[in-house]
């Protein structure tokens, strides 16, 4: 396959890109590397994959997805067969102060992609959708059969969006769309804004963390291999029209169009207050807490029903949280030289 990786030099994408490459395929990864986080990090992730083996296979580009010419003209010039969308403003909260952030990268830019994909005939579109869709959804684990129509942020507004964008050009132009709900993805190389790097930070510093709904949130914590595994079986997966779809009755994880929408997480839901626990465990050390209201745009759990998941794939979220994190802290370690 060639592949384009959008987001390359973020935590997914690395990870996704190491492994494309490994398996022998050929990557162009894309990436505007703005400063929502740390760009050192970023060029660092970047450097990794230069230095690997299979790095001939990989070439990388300075691209803002929001530029619309710049983007069309990379898929007129390289002949994509796959596509895997992971750029996108993250974040729930910065959603908040920053908003025209995620109209540009997140509509505006998934937008670029989709008419990219249209006019050079790409055979399988992959892109990153969220947990955070589900929004005020109390039934759990959340099903991708479940009605999302209510989400509780702009993030999670834009992610649904995305979902729906993609249902349409499938539907008008017949471009097979994966949509890719993950749950809370961590391990080596995370995000410094996400709840295990800024913890571990604090803990190391001597800190106090700042722990929202005084701990009693629940998350389906997701190893970022996991994660990789699931977009990697899928991809050459290009889904057809579901023949069972009943416009009377509609499934809202498939369709007439060559469309579906996966959850990918580890299916267990787990307490804000045991990840802690289990992240003391690997620092060998207490953290010392700030209990906090929730706040506005979470939720107060998430757990993924990954059903579909497995049975088109073969594959189930195997990584033990207790292994994920000392991994994490493994390599915590060993980058920031503690």
């Amino acid at each position: 396959m060639h592949i384009l990786v959008t987001g390359a030099a973020g935590f997914i994408g690395y990870h996704l890109c190491r492994r494309l490459l490994a398996d022998g395929h050929s990557v162009v990864g894309v990436d505007n590397c703005n400063d929502y986080y740390d760009v050192q990090l970023k060029k660092d992730r970047l450097a990794e994959l230069a230095a690997m083996p299979e790095a001939e296979r990989f070439r990388f580009e300075l691209l803002d997805l929001a530029d619309g010419q710049a983007l069309l003209a990379l898929f007129a010039s390289e002949g994509f067969t796959h596509v895997v969308n992971l750029a996108a403003q993250a974040g729930v909260r910065y959603s908040l102060q920053n908003p025209e952030s995620y109209l540009n990268a997140n509509l505006l830019g998934f937008g670029h992609i989709l008419e990219g994909c249209r006019q050079n005939k790409v055979g399988h579109l992959l892109f990153a959708s969220s947990s955070s869709v589900y929004g005020m959804n109390a039934a759990r684990p959340y099903s991708v059969h479940h009605n999302v129509d209510h989400p509780v942020s702009l993030y999670a507004a834009t992610k649904k969006s995305n979902e729906l964008m993609a249902h349409a050009y499938s539907h008008l132009f017949r471009i097979p769309c994966t949509g890719l709900r993950f749950f809370t993805v961590y391990g080596p190389w995370g995000r410094p804004d996400m709840a295990l790097h800024l913890f571990t930070t604090a803990i190391v510093h001597g800190k106090p963390i700042k722990v929202f709904n005084e701990g009693r949130m629940r998350r389906d914590f997701t190893y970022i291999d996991d994660i990789v595994e699931g977009v990697v079986r899928l991809l050459p997966l290009a889904p057809g029209p579901d023949p069972k779809f009943d416009p009377e009755h509609p499934n809202p994880s498939s369709s007439s169009a060559p469309w579906r929408i996966y959850n990918i997480g580890n299916n267990k839901t787990v307490e804000l207050n045991d990840f802690i626990a289990a992240l003391e465990d690997a620092l060998g050390m207490k953290a010392s807490k700030e209990l906090l209201p929730m706040q506005p745009g979470d939720v107060e759990a998430t757990w993924a029903d990954i059903d579909d998941l497995a049975a088109d794939t073969g594959f189930s979220p195997t990584t033990p949280l207790a292994v994920g994190i000392a991994r994490f802290v493994a390599w915590y370690k060993e980058y920031y030289k503690i």
